[in-house]
């Protein structure tokens, strides 16, 4: 190799033995692998890799690590999202001969053992969670020793650190403080899938890889970070768009078709509900398939990814929750049944196809209810200037509970954590045993980034709907979002090739899934405790709820982001106050009669309401009227009407004196249980305090019942 000197050329030659171990004999490095394996063990220096699914990028950090190793370095500490993404990379090291441990929370109790034998240098590489990186054991206990020590950090799925990003997780920031504390001359490795040039810059800002210097990251310096982009073409991936504007046509379309798809492979919904109803139908069609979502416990998505990898499913009916890190070479295909929303965030899902093989099958069916879900999630950006002041000012040296922030701060326990852990990466808050304190330090509302965040959101949002709608090649449109400037067909997408895929279905399918998505019925689960630190609102409760307050298990039609019976559920909700319609009144006959209970129910009351009174008078009199039971009367909205609120404290504040309790007739003498009666249930404070108000006026039982319920 001209211009290669012999210590380079027998640093190459060490590099592909250790890559056969790692990848089978045969195997050779890319030329990109070399030039980032090179700048990490040669020059010690710090690299962003953006290159597509499958590339090889945790080969370069295995090899890198090896060799390194041998020229006596510390262990490489690999920060990686999931606990999946977690097994794949140990399971690649062994087979290099590198010994790889985890420190993670479903195996507490190895922690003492995994830092013992990293103390005596037996630990090549150690993986972590960016959230274990602010444990406070583990961030004053361990994380110092591993930065005087590591031999290199490796960031994975390095996009998560910027909220440009698909998928943002506020605690990788957390990574620039531990970067600026290595010893110099440490190499930093950061790689991802799916970044555009936006978040490349991004992610190189936040994670502090760019030279002191300002130089550009090509800049021929020592010091200056590699950036190392490829082409995201994969040959294997056939992409195509079949719009079926109905749900139970999509649903029966998928039924019919699964079988046509290749091998194995993944179904992607854009909610968990969805994502369980389809794997219930698909399994009733005669389907081996399982549900996987952030609801699974850790032993069952175990279980699923294995029956995925062995072929013993045909698919998985997946949320995003299935996504980085999950390895099949042979997946065959990926079907998303709602479109996400962004290309990049499906560019990242579709990108689990076809590694291994010729051809891989790539299918969309969008629906109309996408958009509703899009803003749905869109609504859980970070908070407004005045919430993120009020919970500094929430804070102090004192340490408080996430839960009692709840009762100081109206957000809900999601957009809170995520806000703690943004104002802790930024210096302004710090998590301690105990909760959460303040640091006293300066800390600046960036509201323009937001506001350009949230613009780029839609126009996100506004770049799928021209993906489905486009008459250009599928792949060229995916790059371009990506910042591939590849202009090159690929030749083998529906556009391209001519081939459709019919979305025809038969009679017989279609009649099958809509009488899936129309069976209606659904459990509401009472609340059983009361949230933390209740007295600070003027709340006089705590703990668990008294036996003789407890609603009994509840029942609605069904849940707004339902495919089947949510749109029709959003639009009577969401419209004037007017008549239940006669089909959603059969519908709730239909779970009346399918409800099972113990104790067939004596009376009706209804809860009041002060934006659908008719709406609601209506729905309960035609309950007593159908069942033949007695209107026992309605529980009437007092004082003003609540505002909005996100958490669950906040919410059982607004509705505590809600009730004109005074208007409940005596009910110790009813003889059995009563059906409360209400449209929606949402955080189920409603329901419960108006249940435990029933229970006090004597009812012996409370049957919930409701037509929707949120999320």
């Amino acid at each position: 190799m001209v211009g290669v000197t012999t210590t380079e050329q027998d640093l190459r030659t060490r590099a592909e033995e250790v890559l056969a171990t790692l990848a089978g004999e045969g195997a050779t490095l890319r030329e990109d692998q070399w030039t980032a394996i090179h700048a990490l063990v040669a020059e010690h220096r710090r690299a962003l890799v953006v290159q597509r699914t499958g590339w090889g990028k945790s080969a370069v950090y295995f090899v890198a690590t090896a060799l390194l190793r041998e020229q006596g370095a510390g262990p490489t500490v690999i920060v990686s999202p999931l606990l999946a993404l977690m097994r794949n990379q140990i399971d690649a090291a062994t087979r290099a001969g590198i010994v790889a441990v985890t420190v993670n929370s479903a195996n507490l109790e190895d922690w003492e053992q995994t830092y013992a034998e990293i103390d005596a240098g037996e630990v090549d590489v150690l993986l972590v969670s960016p959230e274990r990186l602010n444990n406070p054991d583990f961030r004053d206990r361990v994380l110092p020793r591993l930065t005087a020590s590591a031999g290199m950090l490796v960031v994975d799925e390095a996009h998560c650190v910027s909220d440009w990003g698909h998928d943002f997780r506020p605690d990788y920031r957390r990574l620039r403080n531990l970067i600026a504390e290595l010893p110099a001359g440490i190499p930093v490795l950061a790689t991802t899938a799916t970044a555009n040039d936006r978040v490349v810059h991004d992610v190189t800002e936040q994670l502090g890889l760019e030279p002191a210097d300002g130089r550009s990251a090509d800049a021929p310096l020592r010091g200056a970070p590699l950036v190392l982009r490829g082409s995201l073409d994969r040959a294997s991936l056939r992409l195509s768009v079949v719009p079926i504007p109905n749900p139970a046509q999509r649903l029966a379309w998928l039924a019919s078709r699964l079988d046509e798809l290749p091998g194995a492979g993944i179904v992607y919904t854009l909610t968990i509900q969805t994502a369980e109803d389809v794997a219930e139908f698909l399994r009733e069609r005669g389907y081996a398939v399982r549900s996987y979502t952030g609801k699974t416990d850790p032993e069952a998505r175990l279980d699923a990814e294995a029956d995925l990898l062995g072929n013993r499913v045909k698919a998985l009916v997946a949320t995003s929750a299935l996504g980085m890190g999950f390895d099949k070479p042979d997946l065959g295909f990926v079907v998303h049944l709602g479109a996400p929303a962004s290309p990049v965030a499906y560019y990242q899902q579709i990108g689990r196809a076809g590694r291994a093989l010729d051809r891989a099958e790539v299918v969309l069916l969008p629906g109309r209810e996408d958009r509703d879900i899009w803003a749905y999630f869109a609504s859980l950006a970070f908070p407004p200037e005045p919430l993120v002041r009020q919970t500094l000012a929430a804070l102090s040296e004192h340490p408080v509970s996430t839960a009692s922030l709840e009762t100081r701060v109206d957000l809900s326990r999601t957009r809170l954590e995520m806000l703690l852990k943004v104002l802790d990466s930024d210096g302004a808050a710090k998590r301690v045993k105990g909760g959460w304190i303040s640091t006293g330090g300066e800390w600046t509302y960036d509201g323009e980034r937001h506001r350009r965040i949230a613009e780029a959101r839609k126009a996100e949002q506004q770049a799928m709907l021209d993906y489905i709608a486009t008459d250009e090649c599928r792949l060229v449109f995916l790059r371009r979002q990506l910042d591939d400037p590849d202009p090159t067909p690929c030749g083998r997408c529906d556009v391209c090739s001519g081939t459709v895929w019919s979305p025809d279905v038969s009679a017989e399918s279609t009649a099958a899934a809509e009488e899936r998505l129309q069976r209606p019925g659904i459990e509401i689960a009472p609340r059983k405790m009361w949230p933390s630190g209740m007295k600070e609102l003027d709340v006089p409760v705590s703990g668990k709820l008294k036996a003789d307050e407890l609603a009994e298990p509840g029942r609605a039609v069904g849940r707004l982001s339902d495919i089947g019976w949510g749109t029709r559920l959003r639009e009577l909700l969401e419209g004037p106050d007017r008549p239940v319609p006669s089909e959603l009144l059969d519908a709730v006959v239909r779970v009346l009669a399918g409800w099972g209970w113990a104790e067939r129910p004596v009376g009706v009351i209804g809860i009041g309401s002060r934006t659908r009174p008719h709406q609601l008078e209506h729905l309960a009199g035609r309950i007593a009227e159908i069942g033949r039971l007695p209107l026992l009367g309605t529980l009437p909205p007092a004082g003003e009407r609540p505002g909005a609120h996100e958490n669950s404290a906040q919410r059982l504040a607004a509705v505590w004196h809600g009730f004109d309790t005074s208007a409940l007739p005596d009910l110790s003498g009813v003889g059995g249980p009563v059906l409360l009666v209400d449209d929606v249930v949402d955080s189920g404070w409603t329901m419960t305090v108006a249940a435990r108000a029933l229970r006090k006026a004597g009812a012996p039982a409370v049957l919930p019942l409701a037509l929707a319920q949120a999320g």
